[in-house]
């Protein structure tokens, strides 16, 4: 064997010193969950930086022909026991008091300490350096070597980047409108209560303009909640950007909202912009919650968690393949249940799992980056059993304890960091739903699977809606992909009508003791809603040309191999703070469908015809800007419609007003170019939209550099006005469409585009009968989507399994009345 320092000295040119920017992965494999902690250890390449865990380290080698890797092993400490820690996913026993992670008065994060060894191993051989084995080789060797691995050492991880250690959400900053605003000499004076809006007269969630001291509502919400948008319509004719929530105003300060920095913030110089309109900040006192005490409220609804993580019985802890728990990086539980879900049907195990080997051999040169080899990763380590162990106990250095529930399990944090890049929610550590995760996932697999097998299509099924004129009783028929089935609940069909009001009185009678009591609501009546004729009123028919009354009927064109099913909970509060709905519902274990079973057009049925709104072009077929209703386009967008959307609606109802604008936005929402520009016949560009020419390069690159097409990326900035951050969430919402932009550009779907020609790239559903069985649900704790706690039940081997976080263990009593989404497979015929 040659001698260490001159193999050192043949690979030096290869070692490189970490630079700002380098993304040093020194805590997970890039192909396996190993970590420092793992047997083994971790191998660190000292020129790619990537790390690997034993079994992939000589692969990495062979393929890149990289030879030096730092390698690093950790060794747990052992800790005391902390009587706070109430375990991870339970309540804290400690109540919050601030709006935080991991900082004093704020929700606590188990914090590890390890002992770490490192040294410098070539391979093939696996020679190891020491740094006491350094000092005595040349000094061009040990100031190479030694630099590299102090940078590797000091360098922050990529995944200590990603983790949630200190998060605080009372931080605000600084508005930069703050130190110059200007305010009006217009006279007007606050008085220090009984406010109301200056326009609707509402009470609850008022706001003072800062500028000219307007007393105006909070924001209406789409389902009509919420307050009536005054505050935000006034900034949106005024530009006035600073508003104060009035009721929050205290000698200590108060909740100010930039709208055009929208977030909240911090006015340095409130109290003289409030005594401007004779408010005295420091006799104020506080008559409503704060944003964060809002938020801080609906953290916690003991009764719930200890139900849905049926805490009130002791759990056997489960290990093995299929059992493996997942580390909560800091609110990813929705990420975790989700995952834990999907890795459960079969096209995803054998898409990702069954071919990791194949995957892993054709990883790109940094596999932290690829989509397939990350999901392939995250699935593998699922169902394995490989790190489905037992999480050690500090205290016992013999191993001679009980198995505890927690396990070593999974630190997903490669995969979180990919499947949020470039979004505007999951790329945060906040909490979110686990239903708009699950269709981002989706999305995401749908556009990384353009050849090849496609597991999304397990959940993809078609939906046809057929609406019929009341008047001429002629009918229209539509379909559209869809993936979850969204059921309504229906809080006027509970079942215990007489105690929820008695529980009502007690608590409006100052009752401490009133119980709390649950809405039990009948599956069968938020069936009923889904399926009954929904009734439209002025809807503008093309027969009678004329308003009429029409009914909307739902049914299933398609019924997929796996259905899921979200249980509406969530809406929004009068205090701007989304809610849950407390209900329990008796989600059966086994569907019939088959009832809803779309029919189509019927013999002897005549169809609506598709009349083209007044023609708007000139005689000689030059096509001009339509003209275009503003007023109408203006109190759409203002409803929080997309401007294209409504622009189509004004076009298409021929400037007819607002209700029949309305009409055809509720019926074409489901469009898939619901959002894409307007067309106008004769020409291949939207009226009004942003032509390429003028489009931010810098914009156009930005967008590509996340895996889209330049023409894509162009299409998303076209609809939004060239805005980035509206084209990100753009593309984001609309990637089925986009899969399809070179057979579908005028929304036609794939089954339409065929014509004598080989089916395009488009939606592929499957179908079977609608008889289904239930084999998993996803829960919510607490009260809000913005807060709280997911976990999952999945039934495997006729045995239901709790997964939460990291505890794995044999369900008792599976609360599945209280879920949120639920997921059933067909039965076999």
């Amino acid at each position: 064997m040659a001698d260490v320092g001159e193999v050192l000295m043949s690979v030096l040119s290869t070692i490189r010193v970490p630079k700002p920017g380098d993304r040093v992965h020194k805590d997970e494999c890039a192909l396996s969950f190993s970590s420092p902690e793992s047997e083994g250890g971790l191998y660190v390449c000292m020129n790619s930086f990537l790390g690997f865990g034993s079994q992939y380290v000589d692969r990495h080698h062979a393929r890149s022909g990289q030879r030096a890797y730092f390698h690093i092993t950790r060794t747990r400490k052992a800790k005391k026991e902390d009587d706070n820690n109430s375990g991870s996913g339970h309540p804290p026993k400690k109540k919050p008091t601030r709006l935080a992670i991991g900082i004093e008065g704020g929700f606590d994060v188990e914090q590890e300490q390890y002992e770490e060894d490192v040294k410098v191993v070539i391979l093939p051989d696996r020679q190891e350096i020491t740094s006491d084995d350094l000092a005595t080789m040349p000094d061009v060797v040990k100031e190479r070597v030694s630099l590299s691995m102090a940078g590797i050492m000091t360098a922050d991880s990529v995944s200590h980047t990603l983790q949630v250690q200190q998060w605080d959400g009372e931080v605000r900053q600084e508005s930069r409108y703050a130190a110059d605003l200007k305010q009006l000499d217009n006279g007007v004076k606050i008085p220090p209560s009984g406010w109301r809006c200056d326009v609707c007269d509402l009470q609850e969630n008022i706001w003072m303009n800062l500028t000219d001291g307007k007393v105006l509502c909070g924001r209406r919400y789409f389902d009509g909640s919420g307050g009536n948008n005054h505050a935000l319509l006034h900034f949106q004719q005024t530009g006035y950007p600073l508003a104060v929530k009035l009721g929050t105003i205290t000698p200590d300060g108060a909740d100010v909202y930039s709208y055009d920095e929208d977030d909240m913030v911090l006015d340095s110089k409130l109290p003289e912009h409030l005594s401007h309109f004779g408010i005295n900040m420091m006799t104020m006192e506080k008559t409503e919650r704060t944003m964060t005490e809002l938020e801080i409220a609906v953290n916690q609804r003991v009764g719930e968690w200890e139900v849905i993580q049926e805490s009130g019985t002791t759990l056997r802890p489960m290990f093995g393949p299929g059992l493996t728990g997942m580390k909560n990086l800091g609110n990813s539980c929705y990420l975790n249940s989700v995952m834990q879900v999907l890795f459960t049907v079969p096209d995803f195990q054998s898409k990702y799992v069954s071919n990791i080997d194949k995957i892993i051999d054709e990883a790109p040169s940094d596999p932290t980056q690829d989509f397939k080899t990350q999901v392939a990763k995250l699935g593998y380590g699922l169902l394995s059993g490989e790190y489905s162990k037992p999480s050690p106990d500090p205290g016992d250095e013999n191993g001679a304890s009980e198995p505890r529930g927690d396990q070593i399990g999974i630190a997903p944090q490669m995969f979180k960091a990919l499947v949020g890049r470039g979004h505007t929610e999951f790329s945060t550590n906040r909490q979110q739903d686990a239903q708009e995760f699950l269709l981002h996932f989706i999305n995401m697999v749908e556009r990384n699977c353009r050849s090849g097998s496609n597991p999304s299509e397990a959940f993809r099924f078609l939906v046809e809606e057929k609406i019929v004129c009341q008047q001429s009783q002629k009918a229209k028929y539509t379909q559209r992909v869809d993936y979850i089935v969204q059921l309504p609940v229906q809080m006027d069909q509970a079942t215990n009508t007489e105690e929820l009001h008695e529980a009502e009185r007690r608590r409006e009678e100052g009752d401490s003791s009133a119980p709390t009591v649950r809405a039990q609501i009948p599956f069968t009546a938020c069936m009923a809603a889904l399926s009954e004729p929904e009734i439209l009123t002025d809807f503008c028919s093309s027969a009678v040309q004329a308003k009429t009354t029409a009914t909307k009927t739902t049914r299933f064109a398609s019924f997929p191999d796996h259905l899921v099913i979200q249980i509406k909970k969530f809406t929004f509060g009068l205090d701007w703070v989304p809610k849950k709905l407390d209900v329990s519902i008796d989600v059966p274990d086994t569907l019939d469908l088959s009832a809803l079973r779309a029919t189509g057009q019927q013999p002897g049925e005549e169809l609506l015809p598709e009349v083209a709104p007044p023609p708007l072009m000139t005689p000689d077929v030059e096509v001009k800007a339509p003209v275009l209703d503003d007023s109408t386009v203006s109190q759409l967008c203002e409803m929080g419609f997309p401007l294209e959307a409504c622009r189509k609606a004004v076009y298409y109802t021929g400037n007819t007003g607002i209700d029949a604008a309305m009409n055809w936005i509720m019926s074409h929402m489901d469009d898939p170019d619901f959002s894409a520009p307007l067309v106008l016949p004769g020409c291949s560009s939207g009226a009004g939209t942003t032509p390429t020419e003028s489009l931010s390069e810098e914009h156009l690159a930005t967008i590509v550099s996340m895996g889209f097409s330049r023409d894509q990326a162009t299409k998303a900035l076209r609809a939004t006005s060239n805005v980035l951050d509206r084209a990100v969430d753009w593309i984001f919402s609309h990637l089925d469409d986009l899969e399809s932009m070179d057979v579908s550009e005028g929304g036609r779907s794939a089954a339409e585009s065929e014509g004598g020609r080989d089916p395009p790239p488009g939606p592929r559903v499957r179908d079977g009968q609608g008889k289904y069985e239930l084999f998993a649900f996803i829960s919510h704790m607490g009260t809000s989507t913005m807060c709280g706690h997911y976990v999952c039940h999945i039934k495997k081997d006729q045995q239901w399994v709790i997964f939460n976080d990291q505890k794995v263990c044999a369900s008792e009593k599976p609360p599945k009345d209280l879920g949120y989404l639920y997921f059933y497979r067909r039965v076999a015929e």
